[in-house]
């Protein structure tokens, strides 16, 4: 798998690193040591555990970066949990040959690489608590009316809503969303959900 990392990123600009954890690291406890990188690309089909482990413990440490994980399958069972840990991306290894690039690009220019119906699903999960949770952190500046919108955005309330609940023109309504999206340096308003679902102070 390492060669093949190499022959595909190597073209593209990116450089491998790799670390490889001993059996029974999930359950050990025991620290690891790994690169200080702006993006990590995590194996998550031998161990579920494990994998869980290593995201959540590179996230404590290394806050500011991006994490991938790949695996055989993504199911709801072995994603969302590795989502709420803070994983921007999943890729499975048929998909590799083809969007590996391309994901980490997306996912290192701040953007989230997540099967579409995968996405969808873990969205409608969320959706339901998303007003009594409050907002995702993000800039401190916003104005009443960003924050207005903000909170119909999380409601999941396309622009002509959004639009009609403010009573402002559509055309007003998606030039909020749009700088919203921008001041929390996302591109999609299900990157927002996520980046919201993400910074809650527990889990589901």
């Amino acid at each position: 798998m390492l060669a093949e990392f190499e022959r595909l990123l190597s073209p593209a600009g990116f450089r491998v690193q790799s670390r490889q954890l001993g059996p029974g690291f999930a359950r050990s406890g025991k620290r690891f040591s790994f690169p200080r990188v702006p993006l990590y690309v995590i194996d998550a089909h031998p161990s579920r555990q494990a994998a869980e482990v290593v995201i959540g413990w590179v996230a404590s440490r290394a806050p500011s970066s991006r994490q991938v994980a790949m695996a055989q399958k993504f199911t709801e069972a072995n994603a969302f949990p590795l989502l709420r840990l803070g994983a921007k991306g999943l890729l499975t290894y048929a998909e590799a040959t083809g969007q590996l690039p391309a994901a980490l690009r997306t996912v290192s220019d701040g953007g989230f690489w997540v099967p579409r119906r995968l996405l969808s699903r873990f969205v409608d999960s969320i959706l339901n608590v998303i007003c009594s949770r409050g907002r995702p952190r993000g800039p401190a500046d916003l104005s009443p009316r960003e924050r207005e919108v903000l909170d119909a955005l999380l409601e999941n309330l396309s622009n002509k809503e959004i639009a009609s609940r403010l009573h402002i023109s559509e055309r007003t309504a998606k030039f909020h969303v749009s700088h919203l999206l921008a001041k929390f340096g996302v591109r999609r308003r299900a990157d927002l959900i996520l980046l919201h679902y993400q910074n809650l102070p527990t889990t589901l």
